[in-house]
């Protein structure tokens, strides 16, 4: 037998598989079928790292053994290619974007080629393709047609470096999560989506799904849904209302000053009546410096300004109270107006104490002297008129009773999650189909003129004053309007990178389809997705935009489903060897190009699902790598051992049959790591007989191939097992032949187990008891002893009572 090596077998079979369309799905199919989705890579230029390989090999093992299951596998594979990392590099390079994505693109699927995945590549996707934008666009348009899209002024995050508005999610502690840059405000009409008409939805189809349950507390914690109250404070002197929603109307009592946004209308429309206008104007030109992250960080020095002049009136106890604002309060969130109450609230308290403002204390316990009373969650109300001697629970339905009886309020339901802004000013993203007519105002193009293609330019840099690069080409901007054939310009924003990724698994279903988004057919028989896995980093925001735009599309009858996901999992991170995050600047990151050419496809594959927990995160070892290469080497020398026989080894039918129960329980979970260190015990059974059947080679090669196909495809092959492997069915096992004739069984005295014991399955108990006896720990623990009573279960245990 020939020396293992990797270059002489991978490329041969990666080539064979490409040439036989060995893991191409069919969507005419009588077989059941199962939708394996990875996330779909941005092709930055950097290629691969070896974090990628980690989620696709761990679907790669599902996607292989249920094909051997008889499923028809639909495994797919695309390119997340619109974005600002590309635009940010072709502008430093001067290297036209669309080269830099087709570039590195190529550069990505080599690599994922040379790894080995059964992606079905004749469903390849480009979000930046026209054929792709274009029901994209579509998308947006039905969107803008139901009243789910729409334009608004509003302050928005803007990088000055990217120049570029973002979305609150790209927006990571204060900085642009793209290049770092501290963001600032700015006030811009942005294009909308409204999310939040989904939101009750969004939660509440989340109990149908088998998602890892701290996905789905993340998507909950997002949205953010609270029960409470809506509570009219009135502005002193005049007929204006304050509007704030309280999640503890319980505590209106202690509610001892109201603090607003600095960008409340309120302050515009009341000037004349303020007193000190140009500490108010100067206190909000600063705060319009700050990102809301900054605003509202906890762990900082409070700020506001007393807005003298307007005094509001507390409803409940009929006080005027001082009118404040501070930068922690959003004009964006809620009402854009908060109830203080700083005896029960620690940010208001230390307002209140750093501005000397009066404290009532509205719930029995503590000592606000020192700090906020917050264990309020029960509790009896004290200094609060008829709430008084009530506990919480009931003193909030009290309350709201009275607000609503006495239209001081109502009750309510209020949400965190906003909604979400769908607008960027560059050049490399889709275009937004979208006409404004100074007669019309917004149109949408006609449906039959999509794509609205992004015009080739040779200058795609930002302009600097806000307005994307489109706004400088005239051809493009100066258009007709759909509807009334007068001059209009078109939007000049293009979509933001989340817009191609929110629909992409429903292209994968029929990519080729120039009339549709995918057929009906297509949609009905491979959606949803059955198992979704990716990175906790995008559980939140992707999965909440695209089961947005899935249940949008679901109520126009579009999908049959309403959600677009049943399983969703995810996986930790690959660290450096330091234990730290991966990076260039920290010099720790591993290519997985520079792995394959050392130790071949097989072993980096089979390296990373023997890592560790494929949840958790796991630091890289150069040594875990060469022991999975000398693993692998041994199985290659199995071929050494092998004798005729289409029958398994008596010595080695039982450990055979186990592992094929273990092997197979633990890919469809994730445990690929404990499926491989058991077909490595396996292994070493095989080289202590000295000798193995053909058929327990064929079934060992078969557990073994969705970890590592190219060398269990070149080994069946080479000892002539008969076809090639990629054709046969999983290996089964008889639940019978799992069963161990001898087991270890646990001697307990008094309940704690002392010893363990070798006994048959089936023993009785004077077996059981004459073999524990002749162990020497027996006579210790029975000297000077009562034996009182034995209990023993068949299989078990053996519990001794002794006194």
């Amino acid at each position: 037998m020939r020396e293992y090596n990797p270059k002489d077998i991978e490329k041969k079979w990666q080539d064979y598989w490409d040439e036989h369309e060995t893991y191409v799905s069919k969507n005419d199919d009588d077989r059941e079928k199962i939708y394996l989705l990875v996330e779909f890579p941005y092709p930055s230029g950097q290629g691969l790292h070896v974090g990628h390989p980690r989620p696709y090999t761990a679907l790669d093992i599902v996607a292989r053994k249920r094909r051997y299951e008889g499923y028809n596998v639909l495994f797919p594979m695309g390119w997340d290619a619109f974005g600002l990392p590309t635009e940010n590099f072709a502008i430093k390079n001067k290297i036209h974007p669309a080269i830099v994505t087709k570039n590195n693109i190529k550069h990505f699927k080599d690599q994922l080629k040379s790894i080995g995945f059964s992606f079905d590549w004749s469903r390849e996707i480009n979000t930046t393709d026209s054929s792709y934008y274009k029901w994209t666009q579509w998308i947006f348009l039905q969107l803008f047609k139901h009243g789910l899209a729409y334009k608004k002024k509003m302050p928005i995050n803007w990088c000055p470096s990217c120049k570029v508005g973002l979305a609150n999610e790209e927006v990571i502690g204060g900085h642009c999560e793209r290049c770092g840059e501290s963001v600032v405000r700015r006030v811009k009409s942005q294009w909308m989506l409204k999310i939040t008409a989904y939101a009750d939805r969004l939660i509440d189809d989340l109990d149908d799904l088998d998602f890892i349950e701290r996905v789905k507390i993340q998507q909950k914690n997002w949205i953010g849904k609270s029960r409470g109250a809506s509570v009219l404070f009135k502005l002193e002197d005049s007929d204006e209302k304050i509007e704030v929603f309280t999640t503890r109307p319980d505590t209106i009592f202690g509610a001892t000053y109201m603090v607003i946004a600095p960008e409340h209308p309120i302050i515009e429309k009341y000037k004349d009546r303020i007193e000190n206008l140009d500490e108010i104007n100067a206190y909000k030109e600063e705060v319009a410096k700050k990102s809301d992250f900054e605003r509202t960080e906890l762990v900082k020095e409070k700020t506001g300004v007393e807005v003298k002049g307007l005094k509001v009136i507390n409803p409940i106890t009929n006080k005027e109270i001082p009118l404040w604002i501070s930068d922690y309060v959003l004009m964006g969130y809620g009402t854009g107006a908060i109830m203080a109450v700083p005896a029960h609230d620690q940010r208001d308290y230390e307002f209140a104490k750093k501005f000397g403002l009066e404290m009532t204390r509205v719930i029995k316990g503590g000592d606000i002297s020192k700090e906020a009373y917050i264990d309020t969650s029960s509790g009896e109300m004290v200094n609060s008129g008829f709430l008084n001697g009530l506990e919480v629970k009931e003193a909030i339905h009290k309350m709201i009773e009275y607000l609503e009886e006495n239209n001081l309020g109502k009750e309510k339901t209020n949400y965190k999650l906003r909604d979400w802004v769908f607008s960027r000013q560059r050049y490399w993203g889709e275009p937004i189909p979208i006409v404004e007519c100074p007669k019309c105002g917004y149109v949408p193009l006609d449906e039959k003129d999509l794509p609205l293609l992004l015009p080739e330019v040779e200058n795609y840099e930002p302009t600097g004053d806000g307005e994307s690069p489109l706004s400088n080409i005239e051809e493009f901007v100066n258009t007709t309007c759909p509807k009334c054939g007068g001059s209009a310009h078109r939007e000049t924003d293009t979509m933001p990178q989340w817009a191609g990724s929110s629909w992409y698994y429903l292209r994968y279903a029929d990519p080729h389809n120039d009339n549709a988004l995918a057929s009906k057919e297509a949609l009905n028989y491979w959606t949803p997705v059955d198992w979704y896995n990716g990175g906790m980093e995008h559980t939140t925001l992707h999965l909440l935009y695209s089961r947005f735009w899935h249940k949008f599309l679901y109520d126009l009858g579009i999908v049959p489903t309403k959600e677009p996901y049943q399983k969703r999992t995810s996986h930790g991170m690959i660290l450096g060897e330091n234990g730290e995050k991966m990076s260039k600047s920290r010099g720790n990151v591993i290519n997985p190009d520079d792995i394959v050419r050392d130790y071949g496809a097989d072993t980096l594959r089979c390296y990373e699902m023997f890592i560790g927990d494929f949840e958790k995160p796991v630091p890289w070892s150069e040594q875990g790598v060469r022991g999975c290469r000398r693993f692998l080497e041994r199985v290659w020398n199995l071929s050494e051992l092998v004798k005729d026989g289409d029958f398994y080894s008596k010595e080695l039918e039982k450990s055979i049959h186990k592992t094929i129960k273990k092997v197979s329980y633990d890919y469809e979970n994730l445990k690929a790591n404990t499926a491989i260190a058991a077909l490595m015990t396996l292994l070493n059974e095989f080289n202590q007989a000295g000798k193995i059947t053909k058929e327990d080679l064929r079934t060992y090669l078969m557990l073994l191939n969705p970890v590592a196909p190219h060398i269990t495809e070149e080994l069946w092959e080479v000892n002539e097992l008969g076809g090639h492997l990629n054709e046969k069915s999983w290996p089964v096992y008889s639940e019978d032949k799992t069963i161990d004739d001898v087991i270890e069984l646990p001697v307990q005295f008094n309940g704690k187990v002392r010893f363990t014991i070798e006994v048959a399955r089936d023993a009785v108990k004077d077996e059981v008891n004459k073999i524990a006896m002749e162990n020497e720990a027996y006579g210790k623990n029975v000297e000077g002893k009562k034996i009182v009573k034995e209990i023993y279960v068949p299989g078990k245990i053996y519990n001794i009572v002794v006194k």
